[in-house]
């Protein structure tokens, strides 16, 4: 297992194998972007009048075909709101819980449509919800489907492609697809302002991919880790056929088939994430960087809403802005190390966000910059977390530690929905809120191990190891010694290192 790269080097980076499972991933990424911030504008409230005076004659033309509206989730009732995007959040977190079990013992390729099933018949059913219960329900189950699927492509791509390869699969390609996704919403829900028409919308995509289940294959590696020697094989040699290139007579060596055959049930419940002091030190900080990225992310997003100027473009972008942060990420992640990368980036967004509460009066435009710029530093980080955290566990295990960091992830867009609230204390409170937790994960983030150019580890011991930090002492000097006593015993010097 530790010589996987080694042993499927034969088929080369950028053959048609890689070329075609990298363009069907990019294109079942689609579904799950389109779906992430589905909550802004489904639950977009028109004007409207809690009390309206028995003298007034107001115009009824504000009416909208919306989900506030028709539900009447407005004025005493509107708390209803932010509990409907709490609830699809909490269906991601559920999702990220029960799927990264089932990928690492069962599959990605599963897992992957699976998700874009859900997300397609419960997005298409929510269109027919006859009222707010029922309607939050279905969004329950299509936050169970969404970020496990992308969780899903990304595990499944960054272990069937190697190299540079992987590296602009990961931080560059299946992103800007995703934020492509993303930019779509805006566009649809500017066309499409009935509700029940833009769910129908949001459904179409993920029927469209459901096809490729045949066209798209299973991680080799996954299934190496498993011990299914000749699955993995059997799909290699094929790949070698596509890539008209010629695969070795004994693909894996029978001593690594013996240890992996040995292994394959070593690590696979989420409590081995807890089980020895470095995996544990590891996933708990992981576990708090990606919370902190959560609600940055979807704080941010919802704290667009308090900005001036029109939501539509603001919110096209907020997404844009995604597009050169990805890019950044994937830059960095090619050359340099990645926790330099991943402070510098964090803090860029840290400082945007604290000097907000500078400019947020009687500047629009210099605030809405700081906000595109504090967008560009947190998605450039998110982006690298994606890469470090899949490069950090081992194959035995990935899909599950990936999966339960975006559980927490979810945590803090559970959060987040509720970070508006804030403002009734202080204007300036949401903004400082996110500022500090991206502080917050540069600190966590000095601990965790260099992964650069480091092989993908297998297995849990051949994880990197914690960093840990010692203030200098001062050593006290030790007694001169009689010429005698320097001949009897060698002097020993100890010396402490940072």
């Amino acid at each position: 297992m530790q010589d996987y790269e080694v042993s499927v080097a034969f088929l080369g980076t950028w053959g048609p194998f890689q070329r075609r499972v990298f363009f069907l991933l990019c294109v079942t990424c689609i579904p799950f972007g389109y779906q992430t911030l589905s909550v802004i504008f489904l639950l977009a409230s028109p004007s409207h009048h809690c009390h309206i005076p028995a003298y007034s004659n107001l115009s009824q033309d504000w009416i909208q075909a919306s989900i506030p509206t028709q539900f009447n989730l407005v004025c005493s009732d509107q708390w209803k709101q932010p509990l409907t995007s709490l609830v699809f959040f909490l269906g991601g977190l559920s999702g990220c819980f029960i799927s990264g079990r089932i990928s690492d013992r069962f599959g990605r390729k599963p897992v992957l449509f699976g998700s874009v099933a859900i997300v397609s018949v419960f997005s298409g059913a929510q269109a027919f919800a006859p009222s707010w219960p029922v309607f939050t329900a279905l969004y329950f189950m299509i936050g169970l489907g969404q970020l496990s699927g992308y969780i899903a492509v990304f595990v499944l791509g960054s272990e069937t492609l190697t190299g540079s390869t992987r590296v602009f699969f990961s931080n560059l390609a299946l992103p800007f697809v995703f934020v492509f996704a993303i930019m779509l919403l805006p566009a649809t829900a500017y066309l499409v302002r009935e509700w029940r028409y833009l769910s129908l919308f949001m459904a179409v995509p993920g029927l469209a991919c459901i096809p490729l289940w045949w066209l798209v294959p299973e991680s080799s590696r996954w299934l190496v880790s498993r011990g299914r020697l000749q699955d993995a094989e059997t799909l290699l040699r094929s790949a070698a056929l596509e890539n008209q290139v010629e695969a070795p007579r004994v693909i894996f060596l029978s001593s690594n088939v013996e240890r992996t055959t040995s292994e394959k049930d070593e690590s696979l419940s989420f409590l081995d994430l807890l089980r020895t002091a470095n995996i544990r030190y590891i996933t708990l900080m992981l576990w708090l960087i990606w919370f902190s990225a959560g609600i940055n992310y979807f704080g941010l997003s919802f704290n667009i809403s308090i900005l001036s100027g029109n939501p539509y473009l603001n919110y096209f972008l907020m997404s844009v802005v995604e597009l050169p942060a990805y890019a950044a990420s994937w830059l960095a992640a090619r050359s340099f190390p990645r926790r330099l990368s991943f402070i510098s980036l964090a803090l860029l967004g840290a400082i945007a966000l604290l000097l907000i509460q500078i400019t947020l009066h009687g500047h629009p435009a210099f605030t809405l910059s700081l906000v595109l710029l504090s967008k560009f530093g947190i998605v450039a980080s998110t982006g690298l977390l994606y890469v470090f955290t899949g490069e950090l566990f081992p194959t035995v295990i990935r899909n599950t530690a990936m999966s339960s960091s975006a559980m927490f992830s979810r945590v803090g867009s559970s959060v987040s929905s509720y970070l508006l609230q804030l403002v009734v204390l202080s204007e300036f409170l949401p903004w400082i809120v996110v500022g500090s937790l991206s502080l917050f994960s540069v600190l966590l983030c000095l601990f965790l191990p260099e992964t650069l150019r480091q092989p993908l580890p297998d297995t849990i011991q051949q994880m990197g190891l914690v960093q840990r930090f010692r203030w200098p002492r001062v050593s006290t000097p030790l007694p001169k010694k009689s010429a005698k006593d320097q001949t009897s015993a060698p002097e020993i010097i100890c010396t402490t290192h940072l």
